[in-house]
């Protein structure tokens, strides 16, 4: 059997075009495999009608010192023309306005003079210093989670004493930290801190530990970025650098079969068949355990899969208007005063883009993306989709986000479209949510088998969000570097 030396990544998001640049930096032969007809996955943007939508994510982190994104943009020498935010976020709760302020002491003032000055400076202030451990622990430690002697050793090399604080967190759920510093009655405040673990964590505060949950709510206290243009900007750019390097990217290539043997691996894609060195896997673990044979890696995934019960689509609605007013914050979460129609879910993400960006809209004209969790995608069925549609206009609306007479266009997506977009078994995006149960150890390694077959994305460790993804996607690199492949 001939066994090309080349390397398939499978799955273009950010966690595969990480660790698809990183292997064309090192000189392997690269083809990375897209089922799609744009790369990118959940971190792109997409047109329609003169606008450009994102496909997902909306809010670029990573870029501070020591963060999985800036270390991959440095080791590969990308620049990006990325604009700091200055207002990371505004939340709508309860008639007030919430300035999710990224300059620590200022956000503390703002939850303060919101929910009360009791305790909120030391919660914040725990929280914060906890996510700072966590990030500064992720770039130490690409072994994570050890899956062999080889990772215990590297693991070891890379250990550090104050490394140990971390691991309690990983036993307490933000709930019970809430409770700890005698937040848990503050109604207001736990309704806040559940919806803005909704944005990052995919979950929570009964389930959401505190390792993930205060990186998860100190997102807005990190630098947010907006890319020109849109997520496409960033992945275009690691795109380019990976075709410059000699790497193929197979747009259009949907792999339907994924087979280990004696000497690679087999990818199959539609009639063809190729053999492969390694395959690194970035599409779900719903979706890869379906592509396996039985054996081994089959099995390992078949432990860690999550049914669509704990598991969320969304409820995307791409909007296009001709603007009223200007606009000082770009992301906006508002808490609905009842559950959304169908969804039964809380609150909705709006996302604008600076109106001066006519990469995305013509003068004068501005694209808005506005999202909302959608439970249990294979078996919940909104019955009246143009209600829920109209009850979020009506929050736009009231929150002067946009005013109906100025709407050019519209479209709205669910998981269908989901599932058609990003080819995730039922359309849930997001990846895996954090669940209280399942420890950072415990989540799915980076490697199936060794030497040939690889796995990233966020149903692996540590899970979501674009640093999340790329974080992965290092690992993923790093396992591989330990088993010889590179």
């Amino acid at each position: 059997m001939e066994v090309s030396k080349r390397v398939a990544v499978v799955g273009s998001g950010m966690a595969g075009l990480t660790v698809a640049c990183l292997l064309a930096k090192a000189g392997k032969e690269v083809d990375l495999m897209e089922q799609n007809w744009i790369a990118g996955g959940c971190t792109t943007t997409y047109p329609r009608k003169g606008f450009w939508f994102e496909s997902g994510a909306t809010t670029l982190v990573g870029l501070d010192a020591g963060m999985p994104l800036a270390l991959l943009l440095d080791e590969l020498g990308i620049a990006l023309p990325a604009q700091l935010l200055e207002t990371p976020m505004q939340v709508y709760l309860n008639g007030q306005t919430i300035t999710r302020h990224q300059n620590l002491d200022a956000w503390i003032g703002e939850a303060e003079r919101v929910f009360g000055k009791p305790n909120q400076r030391a919660f914040w202030e725990h929280c914060y210093a906890i996510s700072q451990k966590v990030w500064q622990i992720s770039g130490q430690q690409r072994a994570f989670p050890p899956q062999n002697l080889r990772d215990l050793v590297d693991l070891a090399l890379h250990f550090q004493p104050s490394q140990m604080l971390a691991i309690p967190h990983a036993f307490e759920t933000v709930s019970a930290c809430l409770k700890r510093f005698h937040l848990d009655q503050n109604e207001a405040f736990c309704r806040f801190v559940d919806e803005q673990l909704i944005i990052t964590a995919q979950n929570k505060r009964d389930e959401v530990n505190m390792l993930f949950g205060a990186t998860a709510l100190c997102y807005t206290n990190f630098g947010n970025y907006y890319m020109p243009g849109g997520m496409a900007g960033l992945v275009n750019r690691l795109t380019d650098y990976l075709q410059a390097k000699g790497g193929r990217l197979l747009l259009r290539n949907r792999v339907t079969r994924i087979q280990p043997h004696s000497q690679g691996v087999s990818l199959q894609t539609g009639d063809l068949s190729q053999n492969y060195q390694s395959v690194v896997s970035s599409i779900p673990l719903n979706n890869l355990h379906g592509l396996l044979p039985t054996g081994k890696p089959k099995q390992l995934i078949q432990s860690k899969l999550l049914p669509s019960v704990k598991l969320s689509s969304a409820l995307q609605l791409g909007i296009g208007i001709r603007t009223h007013r200007n606009y000082d914050c770009l992301h906006h979460q508002i808490h609905l005063d009842r559950p959304l129609t169908g969804t039964q879910t809380h609150s909705i993400f709006v996302s604008l883009h600076p109106a001066n960006d006519q990469l995305r809209a013509e003068a004068g004209q501005m694209a808005i993306s506005v999202s909302t969790h959608w439970p249990d995608p294979q078996h919940n069925r909104i019955e009246n989709r143009a209600l829920a549609e109209a009850q979020i206009l009506d929050a736009l609306e009231a929150h002067d986000l946009l005013r109906r007479e100025n709407i050019v266009y519209l479209h709205s997506s669910g998981p269908k479209s989901w599932e058609k977009w990003t080819g995730r078994q039922w359309g849930f995006v997001g990846g895996y949510p954090q669940f209280k149960d399942t420890k950072p150890w415990q989540m799915m390694g980076a490697r199936l088998h060794k030497g040939k077959l690889y796995v990233c994305g966020d149903t692996t460790y540590p899970g979501q969000g674009i640093p999340g993804a790329v974080l992965s996607g290092l690992i993923a690199f790093h396992k591989m570097k330990l088993d010889g492949v590179v």
